[in-house]
């Protein structure tokens, strides 16, 4: 039997760990994430695309299912009436396009977010406004937002930091 692509479940917030385990026992891996723009500094900067999940890739008949069962911070593959279930390749291909398009973007909050969408300020002293996104500024991770004041309805251009943003549902 050929290598084939499984789900390798994870404890929770423990796919880093399950990562590094299954690279380091041999295995190809596939761990999609994205990068993110916390508001806090400390925070990571990437964020599983599938908390809790991540591919691996190998043949059971030669490792048995057990290298997965008792791998540490690992919950065994994803099974169906005892079966693993195998991940087709084409899908794969599609995650990995889907992930780096998102990353070459600028991230999760940029995705999709062109000028002119409406977007909600989640922190900061304009926290609770509605905005108009303008433009990302260039290599930084900060956004000019155009804010409508209600005295004189003269749009105001606001800078903030791409965290405190969210487009409006």
């Amino acid at each position: 039997m050929a290598e084939t692509w499984y789900a390798l479940r994870s404890k929770p917030r423990k796919e880093e760990a399950a990562w590094r385990q299954a690279q380091n026992q041999g295995f190809e891996v596939f761990y999609p994430r994205l990068r993110v723009n916390p508001v806090n500094p400390r925070a990571r900067k990437l964020r599983p695309y599938f908390p809790g999940y991540l591919f691996v890739q190998a043949d059971l008949d030669v490792v048995g299912l057990s290298a997965f069962q008792w791998m540490p911070h690992t919950l065994g593959l994803v099974s169906f009436g005892g079966q693993p279930a195998e991940v087709p390749d084409s899908l794969l291909v599609a995650i990995r396009r889907r992930v780096e398009e998102i990353n070459i973007a600028g991230g999760e909050v940029f995705d999709g977010l062109k000028a002119g969408d409406h977007v909600q300020i989640q922190h900061g002293p304009f926290q609770g406004y509605e905005a108009i996104f303008d433009e990302r500024l260039p290599g930084t991770a900060r956004v000019r937002v155009l804010l409508e004041l209600l005295s004189n309805r003269r749009q105001v251009p606001v800078v903030l930091d791409v965290g405190q943003i969210q487009k409006k549902k």
